[in-house]
């Protein structure tokens, strides 16, 4: 089983490492600078990965940030519940989609910075498609190599959905707090370590445009981890100007 657990771990990281490094450090906060080969790669083809919009992840989760846990924060438990969250965050994202189709000020007003349109899947309406790739890509390594290997692939590449339910739930719901913010952001450890840092949410709502979103040295952060990585062989470069400060020199968080 071990193969089929590293697919599994590869898929998955693949998947969550074009969200948290490419489309939110990046994209939504510019946290980080994508080097052009980087960036290029996350607006061609992480749509494919992830079977979401980079411009319309970024925008969605910049509206977020301005309305967090208000009546118009696209997805806070304290309007729909932690229960909640998966459909509303769905049905947000389509809103998202279609006002930035229509060019819709209350979306269009999120993009700066975003100096590309919608995919070409959304455009076309073919938002399905990755979907169907990744499972047909399963079902035919099932076939011809191994069961549990195709289904380890297709678990870990579609994972998205359950990854940002558990942050956009747990990390505004259950968890402490290093931040006295306005919001009811929270830090979730499980979450965190399974999402790659990103349940830390009340250290990120208090520092948007901090890289590593830990605070405390217990709080581990694998994507900052991985924004290390990359930055170490030249596709990006991290903004060490914005990041959240260490608690031994600044031990009174705001």
């Amino acid at each position: 089983m071990l193969t089929p657990l590293l697919v599994f771990l590869f898929a998955y990281t693949l998947s969550l490492g074009v969200i948290t490094v490419g489309y939110h450090r990046g994209l939504a906060h510019g946290a980080v600078s994508l080097g052009p080969a980087l960036r290029g790669f996350i607006v061609l083809f992480g749509n494919w990965l992830t079977g979401l919009d980079p411009k319309g992840w970024a925008v969605m989760h910049r509206r977020h940030h301005e309305f967090s846990d208000t009546a118009k924060d696209p997805h806070s438990p304290a309007n729909v519940g932690i229960t909640g969250i998966l459909l509303e965050q769905l049905r947000n994202y389509e809103r998202t989609l279609r006002g930035l189709a229509k060019n819709d000020p209350e979306y269009t007003r999120f993009t700066e910075g975003l100096d590309f349109e919608l995919s070409w899947l959304n455009r076309h309406k073919l938002w399905w498609l990755p979907y169907l790739t990744h499972v047909a890509t399963g079902a035919v390594v099932a076939l011809l190599l191994d069961p549990w290997i195709g289904l380890a692939w297709t678990a870990g590449i579609l994972s998205h959905p359950l990854q940002g339910g558990a942050v956009n739930a747990f990390g505004h719901r259950v968890g402490g707090r290093n931040f006295a913010i306005a919001d009811q952001s929270t830090n979730n450890l499980p979450v965190a370590l399974a999402c790659a840092g990103e349940g830390y949410q009340n250290n990120h709502h208090a520092w948007p445009k901090s890289a590593k979103f830990s605070y405390r040295p217990w709080e581990v952060d694998w994507g900052f981890g991985l924004c290390l990585l990359l930055e170490g062989v030249g596709l990006l470069t991290i903004d060490y100007d914005q990041l959240v400060p260490n608690p031994a020199t600044s031990p009174t968080p705001r």
